[in-house]
């Protein structure tokens, strides 16, 4: 007679080992939530972490290395066009105007910053900054960037390139940077005429930038030269000649405000 095989106690470890089915359900449900919102999102965490970390490094400089805007990364606005709701069907107006209000905070902080700087480092006399509906001036006197005559960068500068170019990496806007003169005539081997110099200092001032600052996208920059003939003061004094000697950065406004209509300027 065959004897019967005595059963052992059941696996205790059974009831315990339950949970492992919904625990799993769950990290697959999160893994696909993680996707979704990576997917989804809109920013370059990358480029934004590099931006940031050159905007914090430039405007460390001079103030103790904690800088103005510690983290501050790439900034990116909402898209006119894409409809109030996000769901495409719109006429764009409430996202244009978003988009408008945001960059428009962001000059206003980053010309604050600007200021903050200016005033830190005792260069009230060398540097403005002017928020106008065409984007944020600054405006530096030839003084704090060049020797009388001559393109070459004077040791100074190093107080003001590399901040600007650290707040240029910012933001996403198209920057133009224009060398001016007074109406004193030039007549140099290396400079024929004060278009000449004009030109050449924005040029220089321009790839200034690209050495202090290896993120920024040379396509959003030009340079151009308009010698004595946008004077910002009359010529007729020293004083007026100087204020006229200058090199201008102009970040101009992607977004404009249109019969109360939102537009993308070209």
């Amino acid at each position: 007679m065959a004897k019967k095989k005595k059963h052992g106690p059941p696996h205790e470890e059974e009831a315990g080992e339950a949970w492992l089915l919904p625990y799993s359900d769950l990290m697959t449900l999160l893994l696909a939530l993680f996707l979704c919102l990576f997917c989804m999102s809109k920013v370059d965490g990358g480029k934004a972490q590099a931006m940031g970390a050159a905007f914090g490094k430039a405007f460390g400089i001079g103030m103790g290395g904690g800088g103005l805007l510690p983290g501050l990364g790439l900034m990116t606005y909402p898209q006119a066009g894409s409809g109030g709701d996000g769901d495409g069907t719109g006429d764009g107006t409430d996202d244009g105007n978003r988009a408008y209000l945001a960059e428009n905070e962001t000059l206003e902080h980053l010309k604050e910053t600007m200021d903050s700087y200016i005033m830190q480092n005792h260069l009230k006399e060398e540097l403005k900054t002017t928020l106008t509906e065409e984007g944020l001036m600054i405006r530096i006197k030839e003084t704090a960037l060049f020797p009388s005559g001559s393109a070459d960068l004077v040791n100074e500068s190093q107080l003001v390139v590399p901040v600007v170019a650290g707040l240029l990496a910012a933001i996403p806007e198209r920057v133009i940077i224009t060398g001016h003169t007074d109406n004193v005539p030039i007549a140099t081997a290396q400079f024929p005429s004060n278009w000449e110099l004009s030109s050449a200092r924005a040029m220089t001032f321009m790839k200034a930038l690209f050495a202090a600052n290896a993120t920024l996208n040379p396509a959003r920059f030009s340079a151009i030269g308009y010698g004595e003939y946008r004077p910002v003061a009359t010529n007729d004094t020293e004083e007026g000649r100087r204020r006229n000697r200058r090199v201008e950065i102009m970040i101009a406004r992607s977004f404009k405000m249109a019969d109360g209509t939102l537009v993308a300027k070209q």
